[in-house]
């Protein structure tokens, strides 16, 4: 018989997270950041996981200014913070010692709310992506993190 791969990846220790589609038809997930709440997108193709400017208080963060520049979502050359040692937890799955990088996501939030869609906090990318191993299943809306 064959295992599903909800089965697989559960017996091999992944902890099961579920998706939620928003208007933008991206996916986004509630997390914790030092033990705060927020909403996030999950993006594949976003190099760092990232933080609005104006969540530094709610998520207990300590900003350095940066060199680094960002760009994304229709955005370029912005300016940006960097937090080190925060702790990320989604759902039961946790990583310390997460860096973040902290920028305007105004026009994030815009782009989603014209869209009829709520507003988010940050964004979880792929370097959040591959130090989970994840592992997105697109046909039941969830993502697997080790």
């Amino acid at each position: 018989m064959r295992k599903s791969l909800r089965k697989f990846l559960l017996d091999k220790g992944y902890t099961r997270i579920k998706l939620t589609k928003i208007k933008t038809n991206h996916y986004a997930m509630n997390a914790k950041i030092n033990g705060r709440k927020g909403f996030f997108i999950v993006d594949t193709g976003a190099s760092s996981s990232c933080v609005g400017l104006d969540a530094i208080e709610n998520f207990d963060l300590d900003a350095e200014d940066s060199e680094v520049r960002a760009a994304g979502a229709g955005a370029t050359d912005m300016l940006t913070k960097v937090s080190y040692k925060n702790i990320l937890e989604i759902g039961s799955w946790k990583k310390k010692k997460v860096v973040l990088v902290l920028f305007n996501m105004s026009h994030v939030n815009t782009a989603l709310t014209q869209h009829k869609a709520e507003p988010v906090d940050g964004i979880i990318g792929a370097d959040i992506l591959k130090k989970g191993r994840a592992v997105i299943d697109y046909d039941k809306d969830c993502l697997y993190l080790k």
